[in-house]
């Protein structure tokens, strides 16, 4: 008895003293738990029309997430900084946050800014986006890298830009033109990068597009694949020494690079998610210009867009003259009576009119100091090709005399061509290039670079290039029965994704036009893949401030009635209605100038009928000056029709494209 006495004092010990240790466990796990609730403080922002709802998550690493409708537009993905002093993303202690809802003139958006970790990490969320961006309180002095990371749900199929045709072998030096691969995210290419923008194809035929904007000091956004259904951001490093290189020795070819990305760095570009439940939603869509800077010019009003004749494209070939056409004198006095004559604002003298490598002396084949007098004695301004290398290699002192050398001499801009760059360095020197160029009123044209915000900052930027133009057409391979690349499907994915981050100088108009069996590249006769109306709804379709006539003034002036019409629509509009679209597939869009719209659809090699909802005429009754795929153009792109109609607002117009087919029409 004894015995058992013993042994149940001893349970009953050690029942007690479990059920204390359970005790000390429940409530060690609650503290535990209560602690991991703070340290993964969950903070949210949402659209102003609260459809669009992003969550920043603080635990282990700092990742955000996009919700629209309670679908995962974006899942939880990383954001990161790595700088010479410290690896921000990881166990962030957030100090201090402030949200609101901002409306101004630009657009109404949801803030969240979060300080943390010496970092203000600031979030937007509009009701077709959603940004974020990382502002340091003070400047950093080395980044290394960032994480900029974009998963996604599932496997699903996107439009991927690849970077292709390197300068010189160098990894990071790319003319920023290219075609789109349309893939799976498990499809990409491990070893390639992509530029922006790039599009995803959610389910319910909505698009996320990734993008940046607001690029200053700081190198531009690449992307290529990462873990799982993830595109994961790459940028350029600092180059350390450089050497002249790339095509015909135009670039500046970094040859040794640094092992950190920027110097001096006070603020990142925002990385931005642009959300559309339609295509359609994606044309016009200004999200570029609501997250850039701030003007910098005082004073824009000697800022001219317009139209402009020009010489490479064509191969300077004239018909019906007394002289040898060329690069010569006698020629461009030829464009510009041309340009006159057609009420273009502009000639562009492409390369060959200065000495290769000093700007400020001309060649010899021509009067070059006559031709813009002349220019100037008939109302036509003159630009000049550059290359950036020749343009900034000597130094600021060189490119500002050059600057205003011209300035002064009356030539109203230049065409910067061969950046083919946006490394840290190259992003610096087109802000100087700019800012040089306001100083002497001249316009730029860059080429070899893409949109970034500097042209909101500096508009005298009035359009750059980084499209897969109607340049190509020149050396265009066939294969098998046609062309290699399919221009008519890129003509109508660019609308969607390479206006949105700004401009593009796709150099469209061409004459001698293919369809696809017919079609082959012919660098001194180019022809255009599609039909004749397919190149004149580009200059309503496509943005450009500054709009070239890529073909000869002979093929124009054989052509007068379509001339007419390419040269009454204006470059800059007042108002964008996209009417309807699918990308890759068509597009049609309406675009205003004072009391007058302009119309125009492009369709890709898939013939369609559409019909054209004219309600955004309003009470408005006009006549719609028609130009439309004639009953041939299946077979003889050239074909066309050509009428005036009366319209309304409740006038419903049925168009036909043929196969890579356009409609337009100017509606006053």
């Amino acid at each position: 008895m004894a015995y058992l006495s013993i042994i149940f004092r001893n349970f009953a010990h050690t029942e007690n003293q479990f059920l204390y240790d359970m005790k000390k466990i429940l409530v060690s796990l609650c503290l535990t738990l209560a602690t991991m609730t703070v340290s993964a403080k969950t903070y949210s922002v949402s659209s102003p029309n609260g459809l669009i709802t992003v969550n920043v998550c603080t635990d282990n690493q700092l990742q955000w997430d996009i919700r629209k409708d309670n679908t995962v537009i974006l899942q939880p993905s990383a954001i990161g900084l790595k700088t010479d002093i410290m690896d921000f993303g990881q166990n962030v202690k957030v100090k201090k946050t402030r949200s609101s809802n901002v409306r101004k003139s630009s657009g109404n958006y949801g803030l969240l800014q979060m300080v943390c970790n010496g970092l203000i990490v600031e979030f937007r969320v509009f009701n077709d986006a959603a940004a974020y961006r990382i502002v340091p309180t003070k400047p950093l002095a080395k980044v290394v890298n960032e994480t900029a990371e974009f998963r996604f749900a599932a496997d699903y199929e996107a439009f991927i830009p690849y970077v292709n045709d390197n300068r010189a072998g160098e990894r990071w030096c790319y003319s920023f033109e290219s075609y789109y691969d349309r893939q799976r995210l498990s499809q990409m290419f491990a070893d390639s990068l992509a530029i922006t923008p790039t599009a995803i194809c959610l389910p319910e035929k909505r698009k996320a597009v990734v993008m940046e904007a607001d690029v200053e000091n700081y190198p531009g956004m690449y992307l290529k694949k990462g873990k799982g259904n993830s595109l994961q951001a790459a940028f350029p490093p600092l180059p350390l020494e450089e050497e002249i290189g790339g095509y015909n020795r135009l670039n500046l070819v970094p040859t040794q690079r640094a092992e950190h990305i920027a110097e001096n760095v006070s603020r990142l570009p925002w990385r931005i998610v642009v959300i559309s439940d339609s295509d359609r939603e994606l044309l016009g869509n200004d999200i570029a210009r609501r997250l850039g800077p701030v003007c910098r010019l005082t004073d824009t009003s000697w800022i001219k867009p317009g139209k402009v004749a020009w010489d490479w494209w064509n191969n300077t070939n004239l018909t019906g003259v007394d002289f040898r056409a060329g690069i010569n004198t006698e020629t461009y006095k030829y464009f510009i009576d041309f340009a006159r004559k057609n009420k273009l604002e502009y000639i562009i003298i492409d390369e060959g009119w200065s000495d290769p490598e000093d700007l400020l002396h001309f060649s010899d084949k021509m009067d070059m100091a006559g031709i813009i007098d002349y220019a100037r004695q008939q109302g036509v301004g003159v630009i000049l090709w550059s290359s950036w290398r020749n343009l900034i290699q000597r130094g600021h002192e060189k490119m500002e005399e050059i600057m205003k050398h011209y300035g002064d001499m009356g030539v109203k801009g230049f065409k910067v061509d061969f950046f083919d760059r946006d490394d840290q360095r190259v992003i610096q020197s087109v802000y100087e290039v700019a800012a040089c160029a306001a100083r002497h009123h001249l316009l730029l044209d860059l080429h070899g670079m893409r949109p970034f915000g500097v042209q909101i900052a500096y508009p005298n930027i009035v359009n750059f290039e980084g499209v897969k133009g109607l340049e190509n057409s020149k050396w265009e391979p066939r294969v098998g029965d046609g062309p290699l690349h399919d221009q008519p499907m890129y003509d109508v994915t660019i609308p969607y994704l390479r206006a949105l981050p700004g401009p593009f100088d796709y150099t469209p108009g061409a004459m001698v036009n293919a369809v696809r069996s017919q079609f082959f590249g012919n660098n001194d006769h180019p022809m255009s893949q599609g039909t004749r109306v397919h190149q004149m709804a580009m200059y309503t379709l496509f943005d450009a401030p500054l709009q070239m006539l890529a073909d000869s003034p002979s093929k124009y002036m054989q052509n007068q009635e379509c001339t007419d019409f390419i040269a009454a629509v204006p470059t800059v509009f007042d108002e964008t209605v996209a009417l309807a679209g699918e990308m890759g597939e068509y597009a049609v869009v309406a675009r205003r100038k004072g009391n007058t719209w302009y119309v125009a659809a492009m369709t890709n090699w898939t013939a369609r009928h559409l019909t054209i909802d004219c309600s955004f005429l309003g009470d408005h009754r006009a006549t719609a000056d028609i130009f439309a795929d004639g009953i041939n153009a299946d077979r003889e792109a050239t074909d066309y029709q050509h009428q005036r109609i009366e319209v309304d607002g409740k006038s419903r117009l049925p168009i036909y494209m043929a196969p890579g087919g356009g409609w337009t029409a100017i509606i006053r």
